[in-house]
């Protein structure tokens, strides 16, 4: 089934709030507790009544530098080891409950680290009460005459306050008597509960003389618990199961029309004395939840917010009942708050519940630190930052008070001993941060139309209105007033003058009735005329009682806008003042920003200066660079040329020289072709010689001497004057064996990316394969071979490259497994380095070398690098 979207109710917009409303700071004070023995460690110096200093313990350094850092703290006030609670209510509580019985809300809590003292402060011991009892026992004493019947009060359930009639009070109140499981109002003559009956002595007991006497007052008290950002009320009477208990319901946060946060279904008890209220605060405390950790025996798992609420209104024109208006109705509120202490796991060593109840408890008090710090912020530079107040409970139920108007009150509680030293100094800086934070100032609430004295009056006349009924009622007190008797006496008919002598006379005595009766007549006529009297009097009396009082109303009204100009002649001053200081706050922030600029604009002018001289150096240094270059190419060029002269010398001597031996050689192969074409001739022409002797014996003639080449000959000649080649053999070229990857299979071809090319003109061909970089299964499933590259250096540092080949095969849990079974060599090697090493050799190689030199060149052509193919089997 889908859940149907629900509308949200609007909200409704807020009241406007007055641009000059006047604002006070948070009020912080200070309290440390003694040490809890003689021999502890103390970090807190109390200086003077507003100002202590931090101490960093032994053994621990609180800056860098490695030295003791002292820091201090101002508070509004701070109270020392030896205060009292008395000395401690007077300076913070007492303000407070006067507002609150001038229809101004307050709050008050505790702050600090657990085990500091924040419960003791609030509610107290025997003997020695807290906070908490003082208040509601100087509220009692100070509005004990003037409160109002049980019931007449009552609580609308949304945060506001009806008034009954006489007569349905009368209802509730009957209705509540016969209830037995309710407890009556405890009296004097009742024994009270020991745990709070010695709390406060009879000399400690203080009141309030400025109240209004005109009307009447009613206190609701009510208490609960925040555990676990979880609202649980202490009061709440939950039915008895004895087989199945149910655990406590938590309760929700409301609006109420003046948008004000109020704790919806909280249980509100009307209390009539300082015992009753006692009474009920300690049933709430005892439901309270309370843990032992390392260190608190009793520490707060929660926090408590115990709510004293006062309602009165004012009596009617006669004094007697009060007004039947709720517009005239005035609530009020102190909030009593002991917040929980924070709390560090590594030193309570919390685990499971405990560990939670922390977590949460150090969750809300950061919660109501960021808000103070939005707060602050917002007051001060002017922004307008949402106040995160909706992330806890606590912060939510007290919104109202930070935005909105009354009176808040902080007492942070200080555990002095050095254990307690960084928790405390993050208290403090809260603290301090706190009391810059503004509240609006609570205003006054008169009540108008009516003439002040009115109760006053009331008894006056009922006490001489009973007065004269008694005198009346009994005419024998009034013989004791002889004047009186004389007037009364003086102002009726005269009596005649008779006697009587005769017992039987029936005349005389019906005559004396007769004039009796006649003066009774007289003397009810006059009585009838006196109360007509008094009452045209008191009529005129009243009539003037109300001019006058019109009159002191107007007065009033008048003083009212008198000093509602006067304040805000005095929050314009205030304003003024704060611009001007706010101004003088910029001047001085200009001038310093003047200076920031002035230095600035130096490091900048030196920085240019530095540049431009950084950027001439480099001038001279390249036009430096560019005059050695040109020297340089210079000194190359003249260089070059001086070795291209000389290498061109070389050359030619070495020409010169070869020609010279090739011209020797041809030399003597002349010779020797003459010697031998002489011998071959001399055997066979013997008898021609014969013959020709006897014909006539000429000599044989001689060859001709061979020429000696001359150097303008080989000039001229140059190198078109060479021998003719020799015939050379043809070069030998060595069958290649193909590779055995060649094949018809498909391959698989790694080729790790490590691997260098060597951009040769021999190269592995692989027509099947497929190429990876790194092997993976589906590659091997698809091929028979595999082959894998891999490149190493050989011992005379050329490049050796082998080709690892194996047989793919399946394996028995269905993947690829590899066998190697051949390895081929590829190597690199630099044919003149061979050519070297044969010549250094033996003198067969030179002679060789000398005779390769006489042979012409052949043309070939060969590449730089070859290849030698080894085959290594595994």
């Amino acid at each position: 089934m889908q859940r149907l979207n629900k509308g949200k109710t609007p909200r409704r917009p807020g009241p406007k709030k007055a641009s000059n409303i006047e604002k006070d700071p948070v009020g912080v004070y200070c309290r440390i507790r003694p040490l809890g023995a003689e021999n502890e460690e103390c970090c807190v110096e109390m200086i003077s009544s507003s100002t202590i200093q931090l101490h960093a313990p032994d053994g621990l350094k609180a800056n860098r530098n490695g030295e003791y850092k002292e820091t201090q703290y101002s508070f509004k006030k701070v109270f020392g080891i030896n205060t009292t609670q008395m000395e401690l209510f007077g300076d913070v509580s007492k303000p407070l409950i006067e507002d609150l019985i001038h229809c101004k809300n307050g709050l008050l809590f505790t702050y600090g680290v657990t085990g500091s003292g924040k419960t003791f402060t609030m509610t107290g011991s025997p003997g020695e009460g807290g906070l908490l009892p003082r208040c509601l026992d100087m509220l009692f004493n100070t509005i004990g005459p003037f409160q109002a019947k049980r019931f007449v009060f009552k609580p609308d359930e949304k945060n506001g306050m009806e008034i009954q009639g006489q007569v349905d009070a009368l209802l509730e109140r009957q209705k509540r008597d016969s209830q037995p499981s309710v407890p009556k109002t405890p009296s004097s003559r009742q024994r009270p509960d020991p745990e709070f009956a010695d709390m406060i002595s009879s000399e400690e007991a203080c009141k309030s003389d400025n109240v209004d006497e005109d009307c009447c007052y009613s206190v609701f008290v009510s208490y609960i618990e925040i555990y676990n950002n979880y609202i649980y009320d202490l009061l709440e009477d939950a039915p008895f199961d004895p087989i199945r208990s149910k655990p406590p319901q938590s309760k929700i946060l409301r609006e109420d029309q003046n948008h004000n946060m109020y704790v919806a279904g909280c249980t509100e008890v009307e209390v009539k004395s300082t015992e009753e209220a006692f009474e009920i605060f300690w049933k709430g405390q005892k439901k309270r939840r309370i843990a032992n950790t390392e260190l608190n025996r009793e520490s707060s798992r929660s926090h408590s917010v115990f709510t004293v609420k006062l309602a009165q209104a004012p009596l009617d024109a006669d004094g007697d009942h009060i007004l039947q208006d709720k517009n005239q109705v005035s609530v009020s509120q102190l909030c009593l708050v002991d917040l929980a202490g924070s709390e560090r796991t590594s030193r309570t060593r919390a685990e499971g519940n405990r560990l939670r109840e922390a977590g949460n408890i150090n969750q809300s008090l950061m919660t109501l630190r960021t808000c103070m710090e939005v707060l602050r912020e917002n007051q001060m530079c002017g922004t307008n930052k949402m106040v995160p107040y909706r992330d806890s409970k606590v912060t939510h139920l007290f919104k109202n008070y930070f935005d909105g108007e009354g009176k808040v009150r902080m007492i942070v509680c200080v555990n002095p001993k050095a254990d307690d030293y960084e928790e405390t100094m993050l208290v403090m800086r809260f603290a301090e941060m706190t009391q810059e934070v503004e509240v609006a100032r609570p205003i006054d609430r008169p009540i108008y139309g009516l003439a002040a004295g009115r109760r006053h009056r009331a008894r006056a006349f009922k006490d001489e209105l009973s007065q004269r009924l008694e005198e009346r009622g009994r005419p024998s007190s009034a013989v004791d007033d002889p004047a009186l008797m004389n007037q009364l006496v003086e102002s009726l008919p005269a009596l005649p003058h008779f006697e009587l002598l005769d017992p039987a006379d029936d005349q005389s005595l019906p005559r004396l009735i007769e004039i009796l009766e006649r003066r009774l007549r007289v003397r009810q006529m006059m009585s009838e005329q006196f109360d007509k009297t008094a009452t045209t009097l008191r009529s005129m009396v009243q009539q003037f009682d109300g001019q006058l009082n019109a009159k002191e109303t107007f007065l009033q009204d008048q003083r009212c806008k008198l000093s509602e100009k006067e304040k805000i002649i005095i929050s314009q001053k205030t304003e003024l003042e704060r611009l001007e200081k706010k101004s003088k706050t910029l001047e001085y922030k200009v001038d310093i920003l003047q200076k920031t600029t002035d230095m600035y604009e130096q490091d900048k002018r030196s920085l240019r200066n530095e540049l431009e001289t950084r950027e001439q150096r480099l001038q001279r240094e390249q036009a430096e660079r560019r005059r050695m270059e040109q020297r340089m190419q210079g000194m190359v060029t003249d260089t070059k040329h001086k070795w291209e002269k000389e290498c061109e010398r070389r050359v030619n001597a070495k020409q010169l020289e070869m020609q010279n031996k090739l011209w020797v050689k041809d030399e003597k192969l002349k010779q020797l072709k003459a010697i031998v074409s002489e011998s071959s001739s001399g055997a066979g022409g013997g008898a021609a010689a014969a013959a020709g002797g006897g014909g006539g014996g000429f000599p044989p003639e001689r060859p001709d001497k061979p020429e000696r080449p001359s150097r303008e000959r080989d000039h001229n000649m140059g190198r078109s004057a060479s021998p003719s080649p020799l015939h050379a053999a043809a070069p030998v070229r060595p069958t290649h064996r193909r590779s055995h990857s060649a094949g018809g299979e498909k391959w698989v071809d790694h080729k790790p990316p490590s691997n260098l090319d060597l951009d040769t003109i021999l190269q592995p061909i692989l027509p099947n394969a497929i190429r990876v970089s790194t092997p993976n299964e589906k590659a091997l499933s698809k091929c028979h071979k595999y082959v894998l590259r891999h490149q190493e250096l050989a011992s005379d540092g050329e490049i050796e490259t082998k080709l690892i080949k194996g047989n793919v095969f399946k394996t028995r849990g269905g993947g690829q497994a590899v066998q190697f079974t051949d390895t081929e060599t590829l190597k690199q090697e630099w044919p003149l380095a061979s050519s070297r090493k044969r010549r250094s050799g033996s003198g067969e190689g030179a002679s060789q070398m000398e005779d390769i030199e006489n042979r012409a060149p052949v043309a070939s052509t060969s590449s730089g690098f070859g290849y030698q193919k080894r085959r290594k089997p595994y």
